[in-house]
């Protein structure tokens, strides 16, 4: 797990893939706006550990697909969209 310290306003988990150019973008959003948050790239994960990985994120996004963005484990966005994400950071 990655880990980005920004402004620390909310949880804030990003599951991405490390070929996944709307993911990247995600990452660059995320830093862009400096809030504090943490990413795996589950691609790069092994065995357990990704799997563990694809449970938790299935639990808010049940296609699994990436990129998925967990806030305060209660708020999931699938995909890259710049304006709900920066919406739901500025509540």
């Amino acid at each position: 797990m990655e880990h980005f310290t920004g402004k620390p306003s909310m949880k804030v988990m990003l599951y991405a893939l490390s070929t996944c150019g709307w993911c990247k973008k995600t990452i660059e959003l995320l830093k862009q706006q400096n809030i504090e948050f943490d990413y795996q790239y589950v691609d790069l994960l092994e065995g357990k550990e990704q799997d563990d990985a694809m449970t938790i994120m299935e639990k808010f996004n049940p296609r699994g697909s990436f990129p998925t963005l967990i806030i305060d484990d209660t708020r999931c966005i699938v995909g890259f969209n710049e304006k709900e994400i920066i919406g739901v950071l500025r509540e």
